[in-house]
């Protein structure tokens, strides 16, 4: 059942992100429900990479700056941590944004999300930054914090 809702939250992401392109200088800000599928796709992403210890597709997601500094060995490093503690945070599909500020894209144009969810038995502190990239938002900076 989870796997289920897994792609049927996966197909509903890249339908709305492939219908919401950034345009050329991506200084649009995106609503509140395609910066909800920016935040749990790549969470989602993530919590897949740490599951598998696979960091290939993450990699695939995220902005080209991003993906030029980060191979995906370097990203296992920079998320070794959560690998060797085996944290899982897939919950965070059914479960809603809690934005702890409003979105802003900042002077350098980064759009700048922060939250959490108020997942069991663990809560899910995200912030993260994307990018215009390949003509759509994209990863470009991410710091989760599971307790």
């Amino acid at each position: 059942m989870r796997y289920w809702a897994r792609l049927q939250w996966a197909a509903a992401v890249a339908l709305v992100i492939a219908a919401s392109p950034v345009r050329a200088q991506g200084l649009d800000m995106p609503s509140p429900f395609v910066q909800e599928i920016l935040i749990k796709s790549i969470l989602v992403t993530l919590n897949d990479a740490v599951a598998s210890d696979n960091f290939t597709v993450l990699h695939a997601k995220i902005s080209k700056p991003f993906r030029d500094q980060f191979p995906p060995e370097k990203l296992r490093t920079v998320f070794k941590d959560l690998v060797e503690k085996h944290a899982v945070f897939d919950a965070i599909v059914a479960s809603p944004v809690i934005p702890e500020e409003d979105a802003k894209i900042d002077e350098k144009g980064v759009l700048r999300l922060k939250g959490r969810f108020d997942t069991t038995p663990k809560k899910v502190k995200y912030q993260l930054g994307f990018i215009p990239s390949d003509g759509q938002w994209k990863l470009a900076g991410v710091s989760i914090d599971i307790e």
